[in-house]
Parts: structure tokens; C-alpha cells; sequence
């Protein structure tokens, strides 16, 4: 049976039916699937049975997979393996965390701000998969934004201000957000910021859209109230309603979005009292993504 394609809105969220992820696709559901991908930029796949090296296996339809947050500082997860980013709520023995310990904060708290799957990576993040192995039975639900249609919208002095911007993104900016203010070498120097444009055009729709996440810091050659008062207004323009997509988890759903034209974040729920298992694979952008952009912003730093 040719798979079936369910559309929440003209353009942004689908789901995807009658097919089975452990198998090697054919060649035209592969297509039909990357084509939905290129008009919806966030495709859910229910009702999935996949074991972690079918989950894998999946995500290299969509380029090479980056190393997760763990591999980049060294620590050790025996819970998944190499290649999977591990976002539950629980320890490797699993045991809940506890309230206090610093990985629910830089981790899990972390991920309840709007942001982009690793546009503080080089090279960031093109395609994210987060797979639901077991669910809270309430809350946790995860919300989407369409930061193609929030970039149409902005009125036209907006896109002239931003359109040759350039930002600075480091995973550690999000959880200054938190307050947190420690850090150690080895977080400090796997995660030195990189440049980023404000607005990126997506080459498969050549559509423009806004590229921001809780990881922008500083933005080039603007004073930093400034740039505070003007990435906080961009956020709360592309996080308005009619942006956004709600995400009621369900176990074996498979949600697959494009890093490079939305944001996300985890919506609230009883961490220290129900576990929940979701494992994600992210894979790599193009390493020369950004290069004409910030050359053409005349910014300081590599990309």
C-alpha cells in the first residue's frame, strides 16, 4: 500500500500513515516522504516499532548523523547508543532524576525553551527524529513553530532590520537562561559560539525564514539591549498561536522536523514522578550552510 499523507494545515505538519520505518523504504515512498518533508517541515509518523538501530537506520535517509551533546563532552551513556541524543528523564540505571541534579537542568528544564536542534554545532543540525519509547500519562506534550510562516508575517521595516544580521549561538546561552553559571572547560570549549544568520532561505522551497533559538547570544553590531529587546520580540512573534503545532505524544510516534525553519520546545509535566523515554537522532546540515551569509555580513569569527 502507498503511504498515506494527513495534513494539519496547507504547510506546516503532516502525518504519515501506512508505513513501517523498520523496513528499508521503497523508492518512491523515500521521495514522497522527503517531498512532504520540503512542504510540512514537520512529519509525525504513528504507531512505530523500532528498535534503536532501526531508528538509525532511518534517520541517514536524511544525511549524517551528528554527534550528540554526551559524545561532544566525553561522558558515557550506556543507556542508547552512539548517535542517539538521550532525552528521558532517568539515569542510566533508571532511576528518576532528582530535582537537584544538574543534568535535569541541562537537559530537561533546558528543553522547555523555544529552540533549534544544534544551530550551535559546525556543522548544525539539518533533520531531528525523536522516537517515544514510554510517555508521562499526562503533560510533556511538544510544541512546534513554523518559523517560515513567522517570517512572512513580519511587516517589511522587520525583515529590512534583520535580514543581513548575523548571531552568535552556543548551547550555553540557553541555560544562562536558566541561570545557570557554571560551566566547565570541557562545556566551555565544546561549545564556543558559532555564527548564524537571523534569516536563512531553505534551498529545497526557497522559502526565507527566521532562524532563532534561546542559544542566540550576541548579535553582531548591535548593543546587547538591543539585541535582547530585539531576539525576545522575534520569539514571541513566531511563537504566536497561528505559528505553532501542539504534539500529543503517543508511544511509537515518530516525529520528524527540519531544524533549519522551526523551533521547538517540551511543554511541562511531572518529571520527578512519571519517566518518560523519547530518544532522538539529529543529522548534519551542509558544513558550508552559512558561509555566503556571514561573509556577506562582513562578521568577525568562522561559521
Amino acid at each position: 500500500m502507498t503511504l498515506s499523507l494527513h495534513a494539519v494545515t496547507s504547510s506546516f505538519v503532516a502525518e504519515v500513515g501506512d508505513v513501517d520505518l523498520r523496513n528499508e523504504l521503497a523508492a518512491g515512498d523515500l521521495a514522497a516522504i522527503r517531498a512532504a518533508f520540503a512542504t510540512y517541515a514537520v512529519l509525525v509518523f504513528p504507531a512505530q516499532d523500532l528498535s534503536a538501530v532501526q531508528h538509525l537506520a532511518f534517520a541517514w535517509n536524511f544525511g549524517p548523523i551528528e554527534p550528540t551533546v554526551d559524545a561532544a563532552l566525553k561522558r558515557e551513556n550506556t543507556r542508547v547508543l552512539a548517535g542517539i541524543a538521550d532525552i528521558a528523564n532517568i539515569d542510566t540505571t533508571g532511576k528518576l532524576w532528582n530535582a537537584g541534579d544538574r543534568m535535569r537542568s541541562f537537559q530537561m528544564l533546558a528543553n522547555r525553551l523555544w529552540h533549534t536542534d544544534s544551530s550551535f554545532k559546525q556543522p548544525s543540525g539539518y533533520a531531528s527524529l525523536l522516537y517515544a519509547r514510554s510517555i508521562a500519562p499526562v503533560g510533556g506534550n511538544t510544541e512546534f513553530a513554523d518559523l517560515r510562516a513567522a517570517y512572512d508575517a513580519l511587516a517589511p521595516e522587520t525583515k529590512r532590520r534583520i535580514g543581513s544580521l548575523v548571531a552568535e549561538h552556543s548551547i550555553l546561552n540557553s541555560r544562562r537562561r536558566l541561570g545557570m553559571a557554571e560551566f566547565t572547560d570541557a562545556e566551555r570549549a565544546a561549545f564556543t559560539p558559532v555564527l548564524r544568520p537571523l534569516v536563512r532561505t531553505i534551498p529545497e522551497s526557497s522559502r526565507a525564514t527566521l532562524y532563532i533559538a534561546s542559544h542566540v547570544g550576541r548579535i553582531e553590531g548591535v548593543q546587547a539591549e538591543e539585541a535582547s529587546a530585539l531576539l525576545d520580540a522575534l520569539l514571541a512573534h513566531a511563537t504566536q498561536p497561528q505559528f505553532v503545532y501542539a504534539h500529543r505524544w503517543r508511544v511509537g510516534d515518530l516525529l520528524l522536523w527540519d531544524n533549519r525553519c522551526t523551533m521547538h520546545r517540551g511543554r511541562d509535566f511531572d518529571d520527578l514522578r512519571w519517566p518518560r523515554d523519547l530518544q532522538r537522532v539529529t543529522t548534519s546540515d551542509r558544513i558550508d550552510a552559512f558561509a555566503g551569509a556571514v561573509r556577506a555580513s562582513g562578521a568577525r569569527a568562522s561559521y
